[in-house]
């Protein structure tokens, strides 16, 4: 299952090449207690190869930590996709509960795609914000 879902996600990347996207997809989880778990998918080429090269490991800080600066990354981003001119370098708006328990991993994950958009793209979009690379 797990590498149906890699070969998935490889294809969408692959036919997807050309939009830097980002989506948080609530993913229901084939376990006992039919819980409920999230997948971050993110349609960005280069991302996955900078995450694994450049990402601190997921414990490097507490889910708290993340949570605090993805609220303030995600309410930035979804400002300038409505008010700024470079929206369109910004694609769509993100749907980031913060009442919402993501997970340390996807909390992690979504925070440095964050830091690869500032980084690499070189699109600003919160004022000093942390320096995680």
């Amino acid at each position: 299952m797990k590498n149906f879902a890699f070969i998935l996600l490889v294809l969408i990347l692959a036919a997807c090449a050309s939009q830097n996207n980002i989506q948080l997809k609530e993913v229901n989880a084939e376990e006992e207690n039919d819980s409920v778990s999230y997948e971050l998918i993110v349609l960005d080429p280069g991302f996955e190869s900078w995450y694994i090269t450049y990402s601190k490991p997921s414990w490097y800080h507490s889910q708290s930590y993340y949570e605090n600066w993805n609220q303030q990354y995600v309410n930035a981003w979804n400002y300038q996709t409505i008010w700024r001119h470079n929206s369109q370098l910004l694609d769509g708006q993100i749907n980031y509960d913060s009442q919402t328990d993501y997970g340390l991993e996807i909390n992690h994950k979504l925070f440095y795609y964050f830091q690869y958009v500032e980084r690499v793209l070189k699109i600003r979009i919160i004022e000093n914000g942390p320096r995680a690379i």
